[in-house]
């Protein structure tokens, strides 16, 4: 995890250790990269996990030096928001799941991918379901209910205030039965006015209430993003991701880091076709990517 003494980290290491992430009984051993002039904060920072005596921590290893934080990892998290070119990811020693935090997120993750071609650039995401959970906690406070009875929410594009909130597959749960978002609602100028700024304008929002970043709900979405892929999304559920675009899905053109709604099976991902349907020939196939730490 880059940028590890920030907020985000420090509202992260917790679910992380506690098993919300990669399950009850997998073995973790955090490895958290800071600037050196940062590391008196991070040694603060792991003042936290020791104390909480987290079941599934078996190591923690705080590093400012590169060589030492990217070698032989299954998951990065790059959280700072200042990727620099060449010099974080390019040092990988295996090959992992990255994904990438900091904005601007989509420009950040392509910029990884590209300095580190020896991963595969399907093994890149970058942090769009904090979108996607904003969306749907928009509809479920407006109906009254919990984001889990909201489902199917696709964030297109950017994460950032030029995405799009597409709403036209969200199914609501209300009394025990499954509805379409416009019926559940009846408020299709809603849907098309306010609900679109709050969810592009959210992260903005925040940062002007708080004067600080949005780190509890980045922090939650992270373990999400990261849990999905690790054992793959519900049955009948999509979620959005920024991927590497292959030029076949929704017009959009080749090697394009983009949002897009995928389902994740097997620690690979597909992408979701207008109908709802499952694109089977952009199967993204992890191959060693995903192993477990078994060893841990």
């Amino acid at each position: 995890m880059t940028g590890a003494g920030g907020q985000i980290a420090y509202s992260l290491l917790y679910s992380i250790g506690h098993g919300s992430v990669f399950g009850k009984d997998q073995p973790i051993i955090l490895v958290l990269l800071n600037i050196t002039p940062m590391m008196g904060v991070l040694d603060s920072v792991l003042m936290e996990p020791q104390g909480c005596a987290l079941p599934l921590l078996k190591d923690v290893i705080a590093t400012d030096k590169e060589e030492v934080a990217f070698k032989d990892l299954h998951v990065a998290i790059l959280l700072g928001s200042m990727l620099r070119r060449e010099a974080n990811v390019k040092i990988f020693k295996s090959q992992g799941a990255v994904i990438v935090v900091g904005n601007p997120a989509n420009t950040n993750c392509l910029t990884a991918s590209r300095s580190a071609p020896s991963i595969p650039k399907q093994n890149f995401s970058c942090l769009t379901p904090l979108d996607h959970n904003q969306a749907k906690a928009q509809i479920a406070l407006k109906l009254g209910v919990t984001a889990n009875d909201v489902k199917n929410v696709i964030i297109w594009g950017n994460h950032s205030s030029t995405q799009y909130p597409d709403v036209n597959h969200v199914k609501v749960k209300l009394q025990g039965k499954e509805v379409g978002v416009y019926e559940a609602l009846k408020d299709d100028n809603w849907l098309k006015g306010e609900f679109v700024t709050t969810v592009q304008q959210r992260g903005a929002a925040v940062i002007k209430a708080r004067k600080l970043s949005s780190a509890m709900s980045a922090a939650k979405t992270i373990c999400d993003h990261v849990r999905d892929i690790w054992f793959g999304t519900p049955e009948g559920e999509f979620v959005s991701m920024g991927v590497i675009s292959d030029g076949n899905s929704r017009g959009v053109p080749d090697d394009v880091l983009y949002s897009f709604p995928v389902v994740i099976k097997n620690k690979t991902w597909k992408f979701v076709q207008e109908d709802g349907s499952y694109c089977k020939d952009t199967d993204r196939r992890k191959e060693t990517a995903f192993e477990f730490l078994s060893s841990a």
